[in-house]
This record gives C-alpha cells, sequence and structure tokens, in this order.
C-alpha cells in the first residue's frame, strides 16, 4: 500500500503544509514499487529521516517503459496537436505557481539548499523553462527544399520516442524541468528517475502533472539506485533516448549502455572544473562578489562552479583579502532561517568526499587559507574554504570536488593563463572578469568551455543553450537547442549531430518523373 508523506512547516521563512503519496508513478498511478522495498529520505541538515519513499526495480522500468510506449502510440506522440501540448506544459506551469513555496519547502527539506534560494531560483527558473517550452510547442516545424517542379520535398521534425531521463540530487526540481520541458513540448513520453537522495519534488511534480490533464503513461517517475533503475533505464531496448545529468564517470557507463544495446541518442550533461580568470583591470568588488558566487553557490555543489579562481598577480593580494572576507561572511545555518546563506551538503557520502579532497590538498602541500572543516557537531556542514599554493596537478586542482572548496592561483601572463585554464578535462563552463572588453572577449573565446561569462557567472536563461565541451557532455539543455538538431560546431573538424528530442524525416513526393 502505498504511504502518503505529510509535512507542515511553521519557520521564519516559511509556513505551509504538504501531503502527497510517496509510491512510483507510473501509467498515470501512485503505485508501490514490485520488490516492496524503500527508500529512506534523510534531512542533511538534521541527519534525521524524514520519510520513505517506494523503491523501483528493474521490473518496474520495464513497466513504466510498456505504459510510455503505448501512450506514445496512442495518446500522445503524433496524436496530439501542438496547441494540446503547448495547453498541458502551461497548465502545468500554473499549477507550479500556485504550489511554488510548496515546492521550494520540499526541495530544502531533503536537499538542504536555502529556501529563500530554492524559491527564487529553483522555482522560479523551473517555471520559466516550462512556460518556454509550451511556447515551442506548436512551432516544431521542418522545411519545404526546392529540387525540380516534378517534386515536392519537405522534413518533418518528429519526436523520438520514449526518452529515459536521470536526473541528479543537486538541482532536483530544476534540472526535472530541463528535461521533461524539451522532451513533452516535442511529443516525447517520458520514463524519468530522480536521485534516491532528493526525490520528494519530484514525486510532487507526478501529483502536478495528474493534474495538469496528462494522459496516463505520458510521464512515469521512478526513486531507484543508479545501479539499478539508471542500468535499466540506460541499457532498455525499448527507449529511444537517454538523458542523464551527473558525473562524468556514471556519464561514459550511460553512454556505453546506450551504444551496447540498440544505440540510443544520449545527451549527457556532466562534470566541471571551471576557471575564473580575474585580469588587473577587473572591478575588484564586483569580481570578489561574483567569485564567491560562483564557488559557494549551492554550497558549491553545482557542475558549472567556478573551483578554479585565477587572479592576475597585480591584485592578486587584494583581490583574496577581500575574497576571504566575503567568504568569512556566509552565514550557514538552517536552510529555513532568514539569514542562512548556505545549507548543509546534501548527504553523509558528498560530505566524506568533500572532506577526502579537502585532506588530499593538505597532504598534497597547499595551504588551506580559510576553512577546511566541518561547522557545527549536526547536519552535514562544511565551512567554505580556500586554498592557496597551490600546483597545477593536484587533486584539489584537476579533479570535481563538488562541494564549497576553492583554489586562488596567482598568475602573470594572459597567455599562461588560458593554457593553464584549458588544462582540464572539463569544459563545461568559464569566467572572465576585466573591464577591457575585447580582452574579455578574446580571453572568451580561446576558452573551451560550452559557456563563457564576461564579468558575471552562474547566469543561466530558459532561452540560451547550455552544455560542455571535452568530457563535460554531449548535447545542448535550454533554448531551441534542446529541441532540433543542429552540427555540434563545437567540435571543430567534424561532422557530428547533438542529439535532440525530434528526429527528422525528409518525404520525397514525385509528381512528374516517370520510370
Amino acid at each position: 500500500m502505498v504511504h502518503t508523506f505529510t509535512h507542515e512547516w511553521d519557520t521564519p521563512a516559511f509556513k505551509g503544509k504538504t501531503s502527497f503519496p510517496t509510491g512510483l508513478f507510473i501509467n498515470g498511478q501512485f503505485v508501490d514499487g514490485s520488490e516492496g522495498k524503500e527508500i529512506d529520505v534523510v534531512n542533511p541538515t538534521t541527519e534525521k529521516l524524514v520519510t520513505k519513499v517506494s523503491e523501483a526495480s528493474k521490473q518496474d522500468v520495464d513497466t513504466a517503459v510498456a505504459a510510455a510506449r503505448k501512450a506514445f502510440d496512442t495518446a500522445w506522440g503524433l496524436n496530439v496537436s501542438g496547441e494540446e501540448r503547448a495547453r498541458l506544459l502551461n497548465n502545468l506551469g500554473n499549477l507550479m505557481e500556485k504550489h511554488k513555496g510548496e515546492l521550494a519547502a520540499l526541495e530544502a527539506l531533503d536537499n538542504g539548499k536555502t529556501y529563500d534560494w530554492a524559491f527564487g531560483t529553483d522555482v522560479t527558473f523551473g517555471i520559466s523553462v516550462i512556460k518556454y517550452y509550451a511556447g515551442w510547442a506548436d512551432k516544431i516545424h521542418g522545411q519545404t527544399i526546392e529540387t525540380d517542379e516534378k517534386k515536392l520535398i519537405y522534413t518533418r521534425h518528429e519526436p523520438i520516442g520514449v526518452v529515459g531521463q536521470i536526473l541528479p540530487w543537486n538541482f532536483p526540481l530544476l534540472l526535472f524541468t530541463w528535461k521533461i520541458g524539451p522532451a513533452l513540448a516535442t511529443g516525447n513520453t517520458i520514463v524519468l528517475k530522480s536521485s534516491e537522495f532528493t526525490p520528494l519534488t519530484a514525486i510532487r511534480m507526478a501529483g502536478l502533472i495528474q493534474e495538469a490533464g496528462y494522459p496516463p503513461g505520458v510521464v512515469n517517475i521512478l526513486t531507484g539506485y543508479g545501479n539499478t533503475v539508471g542500468a535499466a533505464i540506460s541499457e532498455h531496448l525499448d527507449i529511444d533516448k537517454v538523458a542523464f545529468t551527473g558525473s562524468t564517470l556514471v556519464g561514459r557507463k550511460v553512454m556505453e549502455a546506450a551504444a551496447k544495446t540498440n544505440l540510443k541518442q544520449v545527451t549527457l550533461e556532466l562534470g566541471g572544473k571551471s576557471p575564473n580568470i580575474v585580469f588587473d583591470d577587473a572591478d575588484l568588488e564586483q569580481a570578489v562578489n561574483w567569485s564567491a558566487h560562483g564557488i559557494f553557490w549551492n554550497h558549491g555543489q553545482a557542475c558549472c562552479a567556478g573551483s578554479r579562481i585565477f587572479v592576475q598577480a597585480g591584485i592578486y593580494d587584494e583581490f583574496l583579502k577581500k575574497f576571504t572576507e566575503k567568504a568569512r561572511s556566509i552565514k550557514l545555518g538552517d536552510p529555513f532561517a532568514v539569514e542562512t546563506d548556505q545549507g548543509p551538503q546534501v548527504s553523509q557520502i558528498q560530505y566524506d568526499r568533500i572532506m577526502g579532497y579537502i585532506n588530499s590538498g593538505k597532504e598534497q602541500g597547499a595551504t588551506v587559507h580559510l576553512g577546511g572543516d566541518r561547522h557545527g557537531t549536526e547536519g552535514y556542514f562544511i565551512n567554505p574554504t580556500i586554498f592557496t599554493d597551490t600546483k597545477p596537478d593536484m587533486k584539489i586542482v584537476q579533479e570535481e570536488i563538488f562541494g564549497p572548496v576553492g583554489v586562488v592561483i596567482k598568475f602573470e601572463k594572459e597567455e599562461d593563463v588560458i593554457k593553464e585554464a584549458n588544462d582540464t578535462m572539463y569544459g563545461l563552463a568559464a569566467a572572465v572578469f576585466s573591464q577591457n572588453i575585447n580582452r574579455a572577449l578574446e580571453t572568451a573565446h580561446k576558452l573551451k568551455a560550452g559557456t563563457a561569462w564576461v564579468n558575471c557567472v552562474n547566469q543561466l536563461h530558459a532561452q540560451v543553450p547550455f552544455g560542455g565541451y571535452k568530457q563535460s557532455g554531449i548535447g545542448r539543455e535550454l533554448g531551441e537547442y534542446a529541441i532540433h538538431q543542429f552540427p555540434a560546431d563545437a567540435r571543430e573538424g567534424t561532422d557530428y549531430v547533438i542529439p535532440s528530442y525530434t528526429n527528422v524525416k525528409a518525404v520525397h513526393v514525385n509528381f512528374g518523373h516517370r520510370k
């Protein structure tokens, strides 16, 4: 029997109540997992149990895929107009608006991010993504191509079919919308796996999807582990595309599974080790504020976190002084307290991983300039940490830490910093700070990253594509690029095509050619 999770908040940031089933959402209904198992959901602020949710198995993936395939063939896909797809997406966006505070509170509860950030960024941005793709739903079309007067040739952009989507735990709700928005706008059906650490907003969204009027089977939501549910989605022969956000290590496994089975299309948004380059002529105060936001936002648990901060020698000392003051001013504590800037890391596993990197930095000879230790005695809190005196081959410089840990590196010459900034297997994002716009743009163009920010960081918009170079991923999310296929001009010298949520069909109509 499916349990119901009920919780009431009476906090300075939010007062309200939630109540919803905690089962798997398959074919329009909440059901128990086939094996009757459950997953503990832990509050990272208190380390105490919040609730238990149903655990999915490989058999549940099979059931969900069958439901999605039936819906695609009968009630969705080419059976529904773009106008209807737009209406339902707008319905969903409006329901998210109605439950905005509740969704933000759930995000803060099992993820640990502050309520204010969850409300102002995750939920607000998520709503804009859903409504943006509602606008695209009736604009999915191909081209008429002229060859000769005896033929009509046109292209159709058709939905791929059943898509599998695998979410991370750092932005559970926001990336939920990034995934389902373009997939639903283009007429695909979905089997989605939420993270076992942060499943609550995905399960709550299942109820809103039901209320919005989607036919049964169009969206199916499973909570489960990567080595079972994630693997089953990646390997499934009746899933036509898989979209994954997470680590590069797991991304390789997803791509391998897709290649070994039915060669399903793959979109991967993976890790990063983003450089922030601060030149001597930068607005120092703004560079400090943005750099702090770049690494400490979301407790450092962001794939685009600016974790390598390169500062030109002329302002290095003053930058480090002000950057240290800014980091010290960050207030850690209860995500529902209005004065809190940073909550806990998401889990004990992630806490231990970050502390392992901090210890590695110490052992390899870097200087802990600030932090490097636990905050308090309860919850998975880590103080904002700054390393100096690093070397390029140190783990804390090369590997993604995914926590509130940054390295500040002095540089002299522009050509040297560009080389060092690009000396990474990652290429998700980068930032440049300079009041010389020519220098800033020339540098941005030389950085091998899918996103380059100039005099800002972590700026994302529903209409602007996001994705990586190198081992930071394949394909793009957000914007028109998530819908259509474009030549991947970022991959120079290739004719690789970025996967999307549509297939292109060429139709040849003969009016006069005879054989």
